[in-house]
């Protein structure tokens, strides 16, 4: 039977090398894979181009990485809750590209559905659209944006069972499925692993076959603005 299960993180991430570029899921601090980030800080792997909705906190997500000065260049949509980050940026140590938040979603999901570029409004007449081609569809202005496909994806999962199978958990989903398919070789790491079989066909969000390793991680699940009564 197929076995995608690795004994640990650091196994999960051991050939990611200098330079490569890897598409993590996760929005803010909700659904993040830790785990594997903490593994690369190890693993010491630098000049990386990583894809994700944000750049995590100072001292959480891939925050770390920044800290370690392991990221070359970030492709994010929200940054704002990182002074490194901030700070990297502004001292020109770290290279930022700015990509609406749907588009750089449907970015990840063309990207692993073979689909080089796309065309949508979002952007067009800002910055974002500076050296883009842009085309005019039945009177509407549209920017042309490229699909990603980084070397690595690393993912974060309710279950899985042995063959890559994933669930994620409400709003943990997020960029999640479609950071999976963005990545030549996609790495999970889950809270639950489960038999074949356990899991409904109806409710796997990724399938298997889109996935290449596997890592049962406990997480803490830290909150990112916590909210409480007076």
């Amino acid at each position: 039977m197929i076995n995608k299960v690795v004994s640990s993180a650091d196994e999960a991430v051991r050939d990611i090398q200098d330079g490569m570029t890897l598409v993590v899921g996760g929005f803010g601090l909700c659904g993040i894979p830790e785990n594997l980030i903490a593994a690369l800080v190890r693993l010491g792997a630098k000049d990386l181009t990583c894809v994700s909705n944000n750049a995590g906190v100072d001292d959480a997500g891939l925050g770390l990485l920044l800290q370690t000065r392991q990221i070359r260049k970030m492709i994010s949509s929200y940054v704002g809750e990182n002074a490194e980050f901030e700070r990297q940026y502004l001292s020109g140590e770290l290279e930022v590209e700015f990509s609406p938040q749907g588009t750089l979603a449907e970015r990840m999901r063309a990207g692993g559905a073979g689909i080089p570029a796309f065309f949508t409004p979002a952007g067009f007449g800002t910055k974002v659209a500076e050296g883009k081609e842009t085309r005019e569809f039945e009177g509407r202005h549209y920017v042309m944006e490229r699909g990603i496909l980084g070397d690595f994806s690393l993912v974060a999962a309710w279950k899985a069972d042995r063959m890559g199978n994933l669930v994620f958990r409400k709003t943990a989903r997020n960029f999640n499925p479609m950071a999976a398919t963005a990545g030549k070789i996609c790495i999970a790491e889950v809270e639950e692993l489960v038999d074949v079989g356990q899991l409904d066909p109806d409710q796997i969000h990724t399938p298997g076959v889109f996935v290449h390793r596997v890592v049962v991680a406990p997480r803490s699940k830290r909150i990112e603005q916590r909210t409480i009564r007076k």
